[in-house]
């Protein structure tokens, strides 16, 4: 990936540096770190992640920023969701408010005299604004005055951005830079989806297109806040920094993105934000075009991916991902009182977790950092001064959650910090006896049993299962099986359609039984390896808290036992196994920590 895709996205840098702005770290010896903010952390607190986070960081540090879309008052008003909501309007044509026949008076063509003129031309990114304003509708393609959909969704986008803008940033000048570039962003997006429903079609690429304005949004607004906050920070936008990508889908066997292709990426974003010398970087989490396209191949998890990327390119010391929790703890606080936070998690504890209810870091963006040996921090936006979790990048590390004998970790985390706070887990695992490190819900599942009714192989039988669920795109979180009987947990996806259209496919091959409102509990831990009497423990205590256990399954890697019982025992079920497989037996009086709003554990 060449060097000149990149710079050719640095169309619009910010203007000179003012001498009072803070810089980052000129010192040789200091090292890159890339703290990567969420759409909520943007969304509430960007004002706090300019004075109170990356302030603080720039001294000592060469800081990079990523952002997620910003995320709205609401769930429904999220940047991405409403990205995604007016992307699908664009291809319903506007609906006729009269007759087809055409009036006299708009002559021949049925175009009043106002609507008779082409409607203007659409600028690059990055141009001049458009001339038509938020709330004029382009020429409608038919005869009536209807106005599209998608007219009213970008002025809900641009409303939010502006209103987010006004709130944050007080220094005029910025302000008004800022509200004319989310004036044109919008003005963009609505030429781009007026273009789209001339043609009724959005390709898989043109929705990452859309799709990544609400990367652009986001990175300009922190950029502002942070200049407004006395921080130098540039905007950096990878729109275009993957080169020729009809070459590269050439280039591959299947359509997939393999790992060649991110580390040349990895390069690449790297060498763009050593451009910016001492400014810090506020660098847009969506890059593309790719290969097919960056939601199907990498999905809405690509701003974790590319800070985990920009982590490797830069050789940063570490890769901090902010969220609105202290950190992965032990169960979640809200429903599990006594719930404590960990210090530092095995990559293959953190994948577990991830797969089975927590929303961790996802395990192939950890694999990125991992593998080069570079620290993952999970922090909290509003306890920047609190530790958090570290995602220990050596797989062969004794981790442990006894916080009291181990201590925090100092950031960044060094390997010799590293190598120091291992050797103390090591010593506190051998005077404290081994447990599991946590236990997670998965709600919301959904288990069917396959009976089969034919006197076939076992392997047709489970071939044929397995290809209706590809076909169908239904992923399987837990199974079990026999030569003619299979269980399967699955996640409630809310689209009854298909899986009605899944369940009469399946009936094809069997006698299908299906179990609403059902809950995966699993109890995840690497001390659980060759561990006796774990698992005797955990069913022990379901039973005894008169839970009962629909299905059983344990991962091959043995970190892992999980069962699915009834969604209405989830919380009871979460707090027994809590206190009979994790609690210290000094830990019972009091929690260390106590997590609000969304959680990590």
């Amino acid at each position: 990936m060449s060097q000149s895709s990149g710079s050719s996205s640095r169309s619009s840098s910010p203007p000179r540096t003012p001498p009072n702005l803070h810089q980052n770290s000129i010192d040789p010896s200091s090292r890159w770190l890339v703290q990567k903010f969420g759409g909520t952390s943007v969304g509430k607190f960007a004002v706090n992640i300019a004075r109170d986070i990356v302030s603080g960081y720039i001294d000592s540090n060469k800081v990079a920023v990523v952002c997620s879309a910003r995320s709205g008052s609401t769930k429904a008003l999220g940047t991405t969701n409403l990205l995604l909501r007016a992307a699908s309007e664009a291809l319903k044509r506007p609906k006729p408010t009269s007759g087809t026949a055409t009036p006299i008076s708009n002559g021949i063509f049925g175009r009043t005299e106002e609507g008779s003129q082409s409607p203007p031309v659409s600028t690059p990114r990055g141009g001049e604004a458009y001339p038509w304003g938020p709330a004029t509708a382009m020429t409608p393609l038919s005869n009536s005055d209807s106005v599209p959909e998608f007219h009213a969704t970008v002025d809900l986008i641009r409303q939010e951005h502006l209103n987010a803008a006004r709130a944050s940033v007080q220094h005029p000048g910025i302000l008004r830079e800022l509200e004319a570039e989310i004036d044109r962003d919008c003005e963009w997006l609505r030429s781009f989806l007026f273009a789209s429903q001339v043609i009724n079609e959005i390709s898989p690429r043109s929705k990452d297109t859309i799709v990544g304005l609400g990367e652009r949004l986001a990175c300009k607004f922190v950029t502002a806040v942070l200049r407004d906050q006395g921080v130098d920070a540039e905007y950096v936008s990878l729109e275009n920094i993957v080169p020729s990508v009809d070459d590269l889908e050439a280039g591959l066997d299947d359509g997939s993105l393999d790992q060649e292709f991110y580390d040349q990426l990895s390069l690449a974003v790297g060498e763009r934000v050593k451009q910016c010398g001492p400014r810090v970087p506020v660098v847009t989490g969506f890059f593309g075009p790719v290969p097919g396209s960056l939601l199907q191949q990498v999905g809405r998890g690509y701003t974790d991916l590319l800070s985990a990327l920009l982590a490797v390119g830069l050789e940063a010391s570490e890769l901090q991902i902010w969220k609105e929790v202290d950190g992965i703890f032990t169960a979640d606080p809200r429903k599990v009182p006594t719930a404590r936070l960990i210090s530092i998690i095995s990559p293959a504890e953190a994948a577990e977790l991830t797969y089975y209810g927590s929303e961790v870091v996802h395990p192939f963006t950890m694999e990125q950092a991992i593998r080069r040996r570079i620290p993952i921090r999970i922090k909290n936006v509003e306890n920047p001064r609190g530790g958090g979790t570290v995602i220990h990048p050596d797989p062969e590390a004794d981790t442990t959650q006894v916080d009291e004998e181990v201590g925090s970790i100092p950031e960044p985390a060094s390997p010799l910090a590293l190598a120091q706070l291992t050797a103390r887990a090591s010593q506190a695992t051998k005077q404290h006896p081994r447990h599991p490190t946590a236990v997670t819900i998965k709600e919301r599942i959904i288990v069917l049993n396959i009976n089969s009714n034919r006197k076939s192989v076992s392997h047709g039988f489970l071939a044929g299962i397995f290809g209706t669920l590809d076909r169908f795109g239904v992923v399987v979180d837990l199974i079990s099986t026999s030569e003619v009987h299979v269980s399967m947990a699955i996640e409630d996806g809310s689209n009854k359609k298909i899986l009605e259209r899944l369940l009469r496919e399946l009936q094809k091959i069997g006698t299908v039984s299906v179990h609403h409102d059902m809950a995966i509990l699993s109890l995840v831990g690497k001390h659980m390896y060759n561990m006796i009497g774990i698992a005797g423990r955990m069913f022990t205590t379901l039973a005894q808290g008169k839970v009962n256990i629909e299905m059983i399954s344990q991962g091959a890697s043995e970190i892992n036992i999980s069962c699915v019982i009834d969604g209405k025992d989830a919380v009871k079920a979460l707090n027994l196994i809590h206190q009979s497989c994790l609690q210290p037996p000094d830990s019972f009086s009091t929690p260390k920590s106590i997590a609000v709003g969304p959680w990590l554990f």
